[in-house]
């Protein structure tokens, strides 16, 4: 019997369920016990995720071991909830949701088990001692850490602007009209203007931090014509002075091992395969604009998860994590 804490994932088929695969797999204190999909059941894993030849001899399973340490939710929004209450699982099993069933404070406690909001550079200490983690969406990732240094210092004063583009592998594996090739490749559209979901969970945390917070965050999100990454340019009012901008970034995220406040300008093929998010900074008149890039499957959401893994085990924060941009 390995040592190794024992994983479950739940709905393997997706992009971010073969991100996490392929991050586990290399992971030193862990061992996948199951992968879980009823549409794949009995298939092998590196048939759906085709980059995994070679890697691993799993197969999918519609079975469930209710034993496990670790239970990875990569379902559909909504889905995560149906299935605890469909599946029961040992008072002693962690969980981990990627989907947004769990994020807000008004969902977070859910048949007795209490989710805890997920972003590393907010919640560390929280993260350590939970037992249930509510990842954060991949737009709410990369939104939050640009703006939040600020909130933490009652900085938001006035309404803040945000356009950002995400790849194609954001809307998922299903096809739709707007993800197919045809329509994606050399196109450029916006979608959910000012309504986007993950408004709630960013609007949330900046309160947290400052509780007097009322201005509007007006938020443009876009389709790219790539597949991965979240490109975002955040600009709000800002009366001290840019290099006092920098000091206050860079004091926030002091104990980040994965967020990066950069005095060059900032592109997605720097940040694409890892889980970094770098923050790039630069001041117009009385205007602050702030630049935030990650990788919208891995910061965004597998990445993101193994990182809460490994801080509820006491791991590295780096473990399983240490990867190079795809930068040529």
């Amino acid at each position: 019997m390995s040592n190794k804490i024992q994983i479950g994932i739940i709905g393997g088929a997706g992009y971010t369920a073969g991100e996490l695969i392929r991050l586990l797999i290399h992971h030193q204190k862990v061992e996948i016990d199951f992968v879980f999909s009823t549409s794949n059941a009995g298939n092998k894993v590196s048939v759906v995720h085709q980059d995994l030849v070679g890697s691993t001899n799993l197969y999918f399973t519609d079975t469930i071991n209710a034993e496990v340490d670790v239970l990875f939710l990569c379902l559909g929004h909504g889905n995560s909830k149906a299935f605890l209450q469909q599946n029961e699982f040992s008072s002693n099993t962690k969980i981990i949701d990627l989907s947004n069933d769990f994020r807000l404070t008004l969902d977070a406690n859910f048949e007795g088990k209490e989710f805890i909001y997920g972003l590393p550079e907010l919640q560390k200490e929280n993260i350590k001692s939970a037992k249930y983690i509510a990842n954060p969406g991949c737009f709410a990732t990369a939104l939050q850490l640009a703006i939040l240094p600020l909130a933490a210092n009652e900085l938001i004063n006035d309404d803040v602007h945000i356009n950002a583009v995400t790849g194609a592998t954001g809307a998922g594996t299903s096809l739709s009209k707007t993800t197919h090739f045809t329509w994606r490749d050399n196109n450029f559209s916006y979608y959910k203007p000012f309504t986007h979901q993950h408004l709630g969970e960013i609007n949330q945390t900046v309160k947290q931090l400052q509780a007097d917070f009322s201005s509007d965050i007006n938020f443009m999100p876009n389709r790219g014509n790539f597949s991965r990454g979240i490109y975002a340019t955040v600009y709000t009012k800002f009366e001290a002075s840019l290099e006092e901008a920098i000091e206050i970034y860079e004091s926030f995220y002091k104990d980040a091992v994965f967020t990066f406040v950069t005095d060059q300008e900032v592109h997605l093929k720097q940040v694409v395969n890892t889980n970094k998010c770098l923050i790039h900074l630069h001041k117009h008149d009385n205007k602050l604009l702030i630049t935030s890039a990650i990788d919208n499957l891995l910061k965004g959401a597998s990445g993101q998860a193994i990182h809460n893994l490994n801080l509820m085990y006491g791991f590295e924060e780096t473990e399983g994590l240490q990867l190079k941009a795809n930068y040529f």
